[in-house]
């Protein structure tokens, strides 16, 4: 299920070269052995991993250091379209080469590199990630995963295709935290787990708008045309980048797509869930002035409701998962005392079984029993493995895992895993999206339907289909822009 493979008609840089090169990669670097080339501290070839990144600013920034900092991993390359993002990385890496073009980067030096990490807008992730992969190389990818359901199956086939170690930058999956939550569940302290609230204070960036007709002079340092990539030509608008493209779904997936890896996944993880077999999506309205509702498609909503549906397993019931953004929070638990502070205060997830509830934070951070004082009654034996340095241990365990080879060793978020959550998180999204169809009406074509309100959206998860309303299928996989 390959993605759309076109490349601009001004560059040979296509995939038809990355997968022609690819079969060069085994040829690549000389190893030599420690003891040949001895020397107290040496590190063998065979014991680097030589990492190159897209996208070198912002999060980007510390995805590099954190993989430098596991002894065992050379920051060889850095690609960004942005020299201003870049700056900070340049200066820490400075032996690495520079890239702006992330095609340029791997067919001119795709035999030099080992692994790929790839923090950018979410709309380009998926063309990177697969560009990488096709090529053997090993790939680390920020959350969301991709943009599109789409894409995110796409990833997870590839991954066992290439034979290929992956993660998503979801740290908390390596936290100690989330460990502690499967302990409880599996020791049965919650019972059936039959209902889960995730919510989060996010966006802290603008959402619900019309896009900005002020056109803005492109900065020298960056590469507008690079930086669009898939999504449709747009001029470039002030205050877009670095930060506030997450609220427009042509690049971002808004809040759910943000936090929703974060905090949907402590759940995901524990109970085991799938892919949804519906979904449901109430959205805050924005009103332009005193009487008319505001309309903006292109943009992420300023809050949202989300209800999943996901099949019962081996014994267990349905769960309903309720997602709130937006700065609404569920209803307190009764047994939560009046000032003991809910989940990490703005972002949480609570868990409601049939013998018991539990809750945590962002990452899973701060799990905790309901009531908190059943927090000192209850020892359950640690019966699960801990990733070294837990959370911030999610970088290294990669790093270690790329250099022991494919399927030698367990990482947290492998694209097999991460696949399915972000296809979850995408799913909400198509809800939220599917509320903003509308079509005239034939009695009066200055008022509208919007037949995807209010209705329960039916999921094949095995064939990535609404099977109820064919207008939210568009939001399964979007086109990409000629030449991507």
């Amino acid at each position: 299920m390959p993605l759309k493979k076109s490349t601009p008609p001004t560059t040979d840089l296509s995939r038809r070269n990355f997968i022609k090169n690819a079969g060069m990669t085994a040829a690549a670097f000389t190893i030599l052995p420690r003891f040949v080339l001895g020397g107290k501290g040496y590190r063998a070839p065979s014991d680097t991993l030589y990492v190159a990144g897209i996208g070198a600013g912002g999060k980007g920034e510390s995805d590099i250091a954190n993989f430098a900092k596991s002894g065992k991993a050379q920051i060889s390359y850095l690609c960004d379209v942005d020299d201003r993002r870049a700056a900070k990385s340049v200066a820490a890496f400075p032996k690495a080469k520079y890239y702006k073009d992330f095609r340029a980067m791997l067919d001119k030096e795709h035999k030099h590199i080992d692994a790929v990490s790839v923090s950018t807008p979410d709309h380009n992730h998926a063309i990177q990630a697969l560009a990488a992969m096709q090529l053997g190389k090993h790939v680390y990818v920020q959350k969301p995963l991709t943009h599109d359901i789409y894409e995110a199956r796409t990833l997870t086939e590839a991954a066992k295709k290439y034979k290929v170690v992956t993660q998503m930058g979801n740290q908390g999956a390596s936290g100690d935290d989330v460990r502690k939550l499967m302990e409880w569940y599996n020791a049965g302290l919650l019972g059936d787990v039959h209902t889960v609230y995730c919510w989060t204070n996010r966006p802290v960036w603008p959402q619900g708008i019309e896009w900005s007709t002020q056109k803005k002079e492109v900065p020298k340092e960056l590469d507008w045309n690079l930086w669009l990539g898939t999504a449709p030509y747009k001029e470039y608008v002030d205050k877009l980048v670095p930060f506030n493209w997450r609220g427009w779904w042509d690049y971002g997936t808004g809040a759910l797509g943000d936090m929703g890896c974060h905090i949907i996944e402590p759940p995901f993880r524990v109970l085991g869930l799938q892919y949804p077999t519906d979904v449901t999506a109430s959205v805050g309205s924005v009103y332009v002035d005193e009487f008319k509702r505001g309309y903006f498609p292109e943009s992420c909503p300023p809050s949202s409701y989300i209800v999943l549906t996901f099949p019962g397993r081996n014994g267990k019931p349905p769960v309903k998962l309720h997602w709130m953004d937006g700065g609404i929070q569920p209803e307190r638990p009764e047994e939560l005392d009046p000032n003991e502070r809910m989940g990490d205060g703005g972002n949480g997830a609570l868990f409601i079984g049939t013998k018991g509830k539990m809750m945590c934070g962002t990452y899973g951070m701060y799990p905790s029993l309901l009531p908190t004082s059943k927090n000192k009654e209850v020892n359950i034996p640690q019966t699960i493995k801990r990733v070294p340095g837990g959370a911030d241990g999610h970088y290294a365990q990669w790093v270690e895992a790329c250099l022991a080879g494919y399927g030698k060793m367990e990482v947290s978020s492998p694209f097999e895993i991460a696949g399915p959550l972000t296809e979850t998180v995408l799913m909400g999204n198509l809800a939220i999206r599917s509320h903003d169809v509308r079509y005239p009406k034939k009695d009066d074509p200055n008022q509208f339907d919007y037949p995807g309100r209010n209705i329960k959206l039916l999921w094949d998860g095995a064939n990535m289909k609404i099977t109820n309303f064919e207008d939210a299928n568009q939001f399964v996989k979007r086109e990409y822009r000629k030449g991507w």
